[in-house]
């Protein structure tokens, strides 16, 4: 059984280049303070929110499964 990743963001590092909304728009968005959130760990493919993590131009983004590290 897969489980859904567990998906975080370093606030104090979001620049807001949108780069992780490009990548899975269904994953995340910019509240209202213009740093990106996780809206829904799931929304996208496992790929799309690693990519989303890999382009992040900070590393603000990390995912996990199953409590290890894989961007």
């Amino acid at each position: 059984m897969t489980m859904t990743l567990d998906v975080r963001v370093q606030r104090g590092r979001c620049i807001a280049t949108k780069s992780c909304i490009s990548a899975a728009p269904h994953t995340f968005a910019l509240d209202p303070t213009q740093v990106a959130s996780v809206t829904d760990a799931a929304g996208d493919s496992d790929d799309a929110v690693i990519t989303a993590a890999e382009a992040c131009p900070t590393g603000a983004i990390t995912v996990y499964r199953d409590g290890v590290q894989i961007a």
